[in-house]
Protein backbone atom coordinates (compact mmCIF):
# COMPACT_ATOMS: atom_id res chain seq x y z
CA UNK A 1 0.00 0.00 0.00
CA UNK A 2 2.95 2.26 0.67
CA UNK A 3 2.06 3.91 -3.21
CA UNK A 4 -1.65 4.70 -2.02
CA UNK A 5 -1.73 8.19 -0.81
CA UNK A 6 -3.40 8.64 2.79
CA UNK A 7 -7.11 9.66 2.27
CA UNK A 8 -7.92 13.59 1.67
CA UNK A 9 -8.66 15.30 4.70
CA UNK A 10 -12.34 16.04 4.76
CA UNK A 11 -13.08 20.01 4.26
CA UNK A 12 -13.58 21.94 7.51
CA UNK A 13 -16.37 24.80 8.01
CA UNK A 14 -16.51 27.25 11.43
CA UNK A 15 -18.58 29.12 12.64
CA UNK A 16 -21.79 27.03 10.88
CA UNK A 17 -25.23 28.26 10.77
CA UNK A 18 -28.39 27.52 9.16
CA UNK A 19 -27.95 29.88 6.25
CA UNK A 20 -24.54 28.40 5.39
CA UNK A 21 -25.37 25.22 6.00
CA UNK A 22 -28.31 25.32 3.43
CA UNK A 23 -26.16 27.28 0.87
CA UNK A 24 -22.58 26.11 0.84
CA UNK A 25 -22.34 22.64 2.35
CA UNK A 26 -25.36 20.77 1.14
CA UNK A 27 -25.87 21.97 -2.12
CA UNK A 28 -22.41 20.74 -2.54
CA UNK A 29 -22.64 16.93 -1.83
CA UNK A 30 -19.50 16.43 -0.57
CA UNK A 31 -18.64 15.14 3.59
CA UNK A 32 -18.01 17.94 5.57
CA UNK A 33 -16.23 18.76 9.03
CA UNK A 34 -18.82 21.39 11.19
CA UNK A 35 -15.87 22.14 14.14
CA UNK A 36 -17.14 23.20 17.18
CA UNK A 37 -20.44 22.68 16.11
CA UNK A 38 -21.52 21.75 19.37
CA UNK A 39 -19.11 23.02 21.85
CA UNK A 40 -21.71 25.08 23.84
CA UNK A 41 -23.66 21.66 24.72
CA UNK A 42 -23.68 21.23 28.70
CA UNK A 43 -22.78 17.44 27.72
CA UNK A 44 -19.92 18.34 25.68
CA UNK A 45 -18.78 20.29 28.57
CA UNK A 46 -19.11 17.47 30.67
CA UNK A 47 -17.17 15.53 28.66
CA UNK A 48 -14.55 17.81 28.33
CA UNK A 49 -13.62 17.59 32.26
CA UNK A 50 -13.69 14.17 32.51
CA UNK A 51 -15.46 10.63 31.93
CA UNK A 52 -17.07 10.12 35.30
CA UNK A 53 -18.20 14.12 34.18
CA UNK A 54 -19.95 12.93 31.41
CA UNK A 55 -21.53 9.86 32.62
CA UNK A 56 -22.94 11.54 35.39
CA UNK A 57 -24.91 14.27 33.16
CA UNK A 58 -25.91 11.73 31.09
CA UNK A 59 -27.60 9.71 34.03
CA UNK A 60 -29.31 12.60 35.19
CA UNK A 61 -31.52 12.12 32.35
CA UNK A 62 -32.04 8.20 32.36
CA UNK A 63 -34.48 5.63 33.61
CA UNK A 64 -34.72 1.96 34.06
CA UNK A 65 -35.79 0.75 31.22
CA UNK A 66 -33.87 -1.46 28.92
CA UNK A 67 -32.64 -0.56 25.49
CA UNK A 68 -31.24 -2.51 22.70
CA UNK A 69 -27.43 -3.41 23.11
CA UNK A 70 -24.50 -5.40 21.47
CA UNK A 71 -21.74 -6.90 22.69
CA UNK A 72 -18.48 -9.05 21.05
CA UNK A 73 -15.93 -10.70 22.91
CA UNK A 74 -12.04 -9.38 23.40
CA UNK A 75 -10.91 -11.13 20.37
CA UNK A 76 -12.97 -9.48 18.00
CA UNK A 77 -10.81 -6.00 19.09
CA UNK A 78 -13.97 -4.23 19.06
CA UNK A 79 -14.98 -4.62 14.88
CA UNK A 80 -18.65 -5.58 15.04
CA UNK A 81 -18.82 -7.73 12.22
CA UNK A 82 -19.30 -11.33 10.37
CA UNK A 83 -17.99 -14.92 11.83
CA UNK A 84 -15.04 -15.86 9.58
CA UNK A 85 -17.55 -18.43 7.71
CA UNK A 86 -20.28 -15.46 6.98
CA UNK A 87 -22.92 -17.56 8.24
CA UNK A 88 -23.26 -15.14 11.06
CA UNK A 89 -22.57 -12.29 13.51
CA UNK A 90 -19.35 -12.14 15.90
CA UNK A 91 -21.20 -10.22 18.45
CA UNK A 92 -24.54 -10.86 20.22
CA UNK A 93 -27.30 -8.67 20.92
CA UNK A 94 -29.14 -8.46 24.33
CA UNK A 95 -30.66 -5.48 26.67
CA UNK A 96 -29.83 -3.54 29.51
CA UNK A 97 -30.90 -0.64 31.50
CA UNK A 98 -28.44 2.50 30.52
CA UNK A 99 -27.25 3.41 34.23
CA UNK A 100 -25.49 -0.13 34.40
CA UNK A 101 -24.06 -0.23 30.91
CA UNK A 102 -22.85 3.29 31.35
CA UNK A 103 -20.78 2.20 34.37
CA UNK A 104 -19.41 -0.88 32.63
CA UNK A 105 -17.81 1.64 30.48
CA UNK A 106 -15.93 3.39 33.25
CA UNK A 107 -14.75 0.16 34.90
CA UNK A 108 -13.51 -1.57 31.95
CA UNK A 109 -11.88 1.54 30.86
CA UNK A 110 -8.21 0.20 31.56
CA UNK A 111 -8.99 -3.51 31.06
CA UNK A 112 -6.17 -4.88 28.29
CA UNK A 113 -8.88 -6.57 26.71
CA UNK A 114 -12.15 -5.38 27.35
CA UNK A 115 -15.47 -6.81 25.69
CA UNK A 116 -16.53 -4.77 22.83
CA UNK A 117 -19.65 -2.97 23.84
CA UNK A 118 -22.29 -0.43 22.35
CA UNK A 119 -25.43 0.90 22.44
CA UNK A 120 -26.53 1.97 18.38
CA UNK A 121 -28.92 4.57 17.02
CA UNK A 122 -31.69 4.69 20.18
CA UNK A 123 -33.40 8.00 19.92
CA UNK A 124 -32.63 10.36 22.51
CA UNK A 125 -36.12 11.10 24.12
CA UNK A 126 -36.84 7.53 24.36
CA UNK A 127 -33.85 7.09 26.24
CA UNK A 128 -33.03 10.43 27.90
CA UNK A 129 -36.19 12.36 28.41
CA UNK A 130 -35.15 15.64 28.26
CA UNK A 131 -31.43 15.51 26.81
CA UNK A 132 -32.57 17.56 23.86
CA UNK A 133 -33.64 20.60 25.53
CA UNK A 134 -30.51 20.80 26.82
CA UNK A 135 -28.15 19.62 23.58
CA UNK A 136 -29.32 20.72 20.05
CA UNK A 137 -28.24 22.09 16.78
CA UNK A 138 -29.92 24.62 14.78
CA UNK A 139 -29.28 22.86 11.18
CA UNK A 140 -32.07 21.12 11.15
CA UNK A 141 -36.15 21.29 11.40
CA UNK A 142 -36.82 20.65 14.72
CA UNK A 143 -39.04 17.26 13.57
CA UNK A 144 -35.88 15.05 12.98
CA UNK A 145 -35.33 13.07 16.05
CA UNK A 146 -31.79 12.88 17.16
CA UNK A 147 -30.11 9.34 18.18
CA UNK A 148 -27.39 8.31 20.68
CA UNK A 149 -24.79 5.75 20.23
CA UNK A 150 -22.88 4.85 23.26
CA UNK A 151 -20.02 2.62 23.48
CA UNK A 152 -16.28 2.05 23.94
CA UNK A 153 -13.52 1.72 21.20
CA UNK A 154 -15.19 -0.16 18.84
CA UNK A 155 -15.17 -0.05 14.91
CA UNK A 156 -18.17 -0.32 12.61
CA UNK A 157 -17.32 -1.63 9.02
CA UNK A 158 -18.01 0.54 6.23
CA UNK A 159 -21.53 0.89 5.38
CA UNK A 160 -23.78 3.69 3.88
CA UNK A 161 -26.90 5.14 5.15
CA UNK A 162 -30.36 5.46 3.09
CA UNK A 163 -30.53 9.31 4.87
CA UNK A 164 -28.37 12.30 5.07
CA UNK A 165 -26.86 12.25 8.34
CA UNK A 166 -25.23 14.93 10.79
CA UNK A 167 -23.58 13.70 13.42
CA UNK A 168 -22.23 15.44 16.53
CA UNK A 169 -19.15 14.28 19.24
CA UNK A 170 -20.19 14.46 22.38
CA UNK A 171 -17.53 11.93 24.36
CA UNK A 172 -14.34 10.58 23.05
CA UNK A 173 -13.13 10.70 19.30
CA UNK A 174 -13.69 9.46 15.86
CA UNK A 175 -12.33 8.47 13.09
CA UNK A 176 -14.72 8.59 9.97
CA UNK A 177 -13.42 7.39 6.60
CA UNK A 178 -15.86 7.98 3.89
CA UNK A 179 -15.96 6.61 0.02
CA UNK A 180 -18.14 8.24 -2.39
CA UNK A 181 -21.20 6.45 -4.14
CA UNK A 182 -19.06 5.60 -7.02
CA UNK A 183 -16.30 3.35 -5.51
CA UNK A 184 -19.45 0.53 -4.75
CA UNK A 185 -17.75 -1.23 -7.42
CA UNK A 186 -14.46 -1.53 -5.44
CA UNK A 187 -15.51 -1.86 -1.98
CA UNK A 188 -16.68 -5.33 -2.05
CA UNK A 189 -20.22 -5.57 -0.57
CA UNK A 190 -20.87 -8.09 1.31
CA UNK A 191 -24.45 -9.96 1.71
CA UNK A 192 -28.08 -7.87 1.59
CA UNK A 193 -30.07 -9.99 2.93
CA UNK A 194 -27.41 -10.73 6.28
CA UNK A 195 -25.95 -7.69 7.71
CA UNK A 196 -24.36 -6.22 11.03
CA UNK A 197 -27.12 -3.40 11.31
CA UNK A 198 -28.95 -2.83 8.50
CA UNK A 199 -27.82 -1.97 5.19
CA UNK A 200 -25.20 -3.89 3.75
CA UNK A 201 -21.41 -3.71 4.58
CA UNK A 202 -17.81 -3.11 2.69
CA UNK A 203 -15.87 -6.94 3.43
CA UNK A 204 -12.68 -5.09 3.42
CA UNK A 205 -10.90 -4.10 6.93
CA UNK A 206 -9.73 -0.20 5.91
CA UNK A 207 -7.83 -0.70 8.30
CA UNK A 208 -5.70 -4.02 7.55
CA UNK A 209 -7.16 -4.18 3.92
CA UNK A 210 -6.31 -7.99 2.04
CA UNK A 211 -5.35 -6.37 -1.26
CA UNK A 212 -4.39 -9.73 -2.61
CA UNK A 213 -8.00 -10.46 -1.74
CA UNK A 214 -9.68 -7.47 -2.71
CA UNK A 215 -7.37 -5.31 -5.21
CA UNK A 216 -10.18 -3.42 -6.38
CA UNK A 217 -10.31 -1.46 -3.14
CA UNK A 218 -6.65 0.36 -3.59
CA UNK A 219 -8.71 2.38 -5.89
CA UNK A 220 -11.48 2.86 -3.39
CA UNK A 221 -8.77 4.31 -1.29
CA UNK A 222 -7.53 6.58 -3.70
CA UNK A 223 -11.04 8.64 -3.44
CA UNK A 224 -11.36 7.86 0.61
CA UNK A 225 -11.35 11.15 2.83
CA UNK A 226 -10.33 11.00 6.46
CA UNK A 227 -11.26 13.17 9.49
CA UNK A 228 -10.58 12.79 13.60
CA UNK A 229 -13.45 14.56 15.19
CA UNK A 230 -12.80 15.24 19.03
CA UNK A 231 -16.06 16.46 21.13
CA UNK A 232 -18.26 19.24 20.04
CA UNK A 233 -17.12 18.50 16.12
CA UNK A 234 -19.59 17.28 14.19
CA UNK A 235 -19.90 15.64 10.54
CA UNK A 236 -22.03 16.13 7.52
CA UNK A 237 -22.31 12.74 5.51
CA UNK A 238 -24.08 13.70 2.57
CA UNK A 239 -26.66 10.75 1.18
CA UNK A 240 -25.21 7.19 0.13
CA UNK A 241 -21.72 8.05 1.10
CA UNK A 242 -19.84 5.14 2.54
CA UNK A 243 -18.19 5.58 5.53
CA UNK A 244 -16.24 3.27 8.43
CA UNK A 245 -16.10 4.51 11.69
CA UNK A 246 -13.54 4.24 14.20
CA UNK A 247 -14.14 5.11 18.19
CA UNK A 248 -10.88 6.18 19.81
CA UNK A 249 -11.67 6.29 23.43
CA UNK A 250 -12.70 4.02 25.83
CA UNK A 251 -16.24 6.10 26.68
CA UNK A 252 -17.72 7.13 23.43
CA UNK A 253 -21.51 9.24 23.25
CA UNK A 254 -22.29 10.51 19.66
CA UNK A 255 -25.46 11.85 18.46
CA UNK A 256 -26.87 11.99 15.10
CA UNK A 257 -29.35 13.61 12.88
CA UNK A 258 -30.76 11.09 10.11
CA UNK A 259 -33.43 13.12 7.41
CA UNK A 260 -34.69 11.99 4.20
CA UNK A 261 -35.59 15.12 1.52
CA UNK A 262 -37.54 12.93 -0.74
CA UNK A 263 -41.05 13.95 -1.11
CA UNK A 264 -43.55 12.46 1.54
CA UNK A 265 -45.21 9.14 0.49
CA UNK A 266 -42.57 8.23 -2.14
CA UNK A 267 -41.75 4.47 -2.05
CA UNK A 268 -38.45 3.02 -0.58
CA UNK A 269 -35.99 2.69 -3.07
CA UNK A 270 -34.89 -0.52 -1.37
CA UNK A 271 -38.08 -2.18 -2.38
CA UNK A 272 -37.45 -1.60 -6.01
CA UNK A 273 -33.72 -2.61 -5.38
CA UNK A 274 -34.58 -5.86 -3.94
CA UNK A 275 -37.70 -6.29 -7.29
CA UNK A 276 -35.16 -5.90 -9.71
CA UNK A 277 -32.78 -8.58 -7.98
CA UNK A 278 -35.72 -10.26 -8.70
CA UNK A 279 -36.87 -9.85 -11.97
CA UNK A 280 -33.85 -8.13 -14.00
CA UNK A 281 -30.86 -9.44 -12.50
CA UNK A 282 -31.10 -12.87 -14.16
CA UNK A 283 -32.37 -11.85 -17.19
CA UNK A 284 -30.52 -12.25 -20.82
CA UNK A 285 -27.61 -9.86 -21.23
CA UNK A 286 -29.70 -8.65 -23.99
CA UNK A 287 -33.20 -8.28 -22.07
CA UNK A 288 -30.84 -6.67 -19.47
CA UNK A 289 -29.39 -3.87 -21.62
CA UNK A 290 -33.09 -3.18 -22.78
CA UNK A 291 -34.41 -3.07 -19.61
CA UNK A 292 -31.42 -0.46 -18.54
CA UNK A 293 -32.32 1.69 -21.45
CA UNK A 294 -36.23 1.64 -20.11
CA UNK A 295 -35.56 2.45 -16.71
CA UNK A 296 -32.43 5.34 -17.62
CA UNK A 297 -35.34 6.63 -18.93
CA UNK A 298 -37.98 6.55 -16.98
CA UNK A 299 -36.67 6.06 -13.27
CA UNK A 300 -33.22 8.10 -13.38
CA UNK A 301 -34.67 10.46 -16.16
CA UNK A 302 -30.94 10.72 -17.34
CA UNK A 303 -33.11 12.26 -20.83
CA UNK A 304 -35.32 14.33 -19.59
CA UNK A 305 -38.50 14.50 -18.59
CA UNK A 306 -40.00 11.42 -20.43
CA UNK A 307 -43.80 12.38 -20.53
CA UNK A 308 -43.04 15.95 -21.53
CA UNK A 309 -44.37 15.05 -25.25
CA UNK A 310 -47.90 14.33 -23.27
CA UNK A 311 -50.83 16.17 -22.66
CA UNK A 312 -50.35 17.28 -18.49
CA UNK A 313 -53.43 15.43 -18.06
CA UNK A 314 -52.74 12.25 -19.89
CA UNK A 315 -49.12 11.66 -18.53
CA UNK A 316 -50.37 9.18 -15.42
CA UNK A 317 -47.83 8.09 -13.74
CA UNK A 318 -45.18 9.79 -16.07
CA UNK A 319 -46.38 13.17 -14.45
CA UNK A 320 -46.60 13.96 -10.37
CA UNK A 321 -47.26 11.32 -8.26
CA UNK A 322 -50.57 12.24 -6.40
CA UNK A 323 -51.70 10.27 -3.57
CA UNK A 324 -54.45 8.36 -6.26
CA UNK A 325 -51.60 7.57 -8.31
CA UNK A 326 -49.46 6.41 -5.46
CA UNK A 327 -52.19 3.97 -5.02
CA UNK A 328 -52.44 2.32 -7.96
CA UNK A 329 -48.97 2.01 -8.25
CA UNK A 330 -48.79 0.18 -4.58
CA UNK A 331 -52.01 -1.91 -5.96
CA UNK A 332 -50.48 -2.65 -9.25
CA UNK A 333 -47.00 -4.10 -7.58
CA UNK A 334 -49.04 -6.28 -4.57
CA UNK A 335 -50.98 -7.80 -7.18
CA UNK A 336 -48.62 -8.58 -9.75
CA UNK A 337 -46.07 -9.55 -6.48
CA UNK A 338 -49.03 -11.94 -4.91
CA UNK A 339 -49.86 -13.95 -8.23
CA UNK A 340 -46.01 -14.49 -8.60
CA UNK A 341 -45.97 -15.92 -5.42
Amino acid sequence: MSDIPPPAAIAEFHAIDRELFDRDIRPAGQPAILRGLATDWPAVRAARESDEAVVTYTKRFSHIAPFPAIVGEPEIEGRFFYTDDLTGLNFTRGQSPLDPFLNRLLRDRDAARPFAMAMQSVPIPELLPGFVEENAIELLDQAVVPRLWIGNAIRVATHYDLMENIGVVVAGRRRFTLFPPAQLPNLYMGPLDRTPAGTPVSMVDPAAPDLARYPRFAEALRHAQSAVLEPGDAIYIPFHWWHAVDSLAPVNLFVNYWWNAAPAGSGDPYDALLAGLHGIASLPADQRAAWRIMFDWLVFRTSGDPGAHLPAAARGVLGDLDDDKLAWVRATLRDSLSRKA
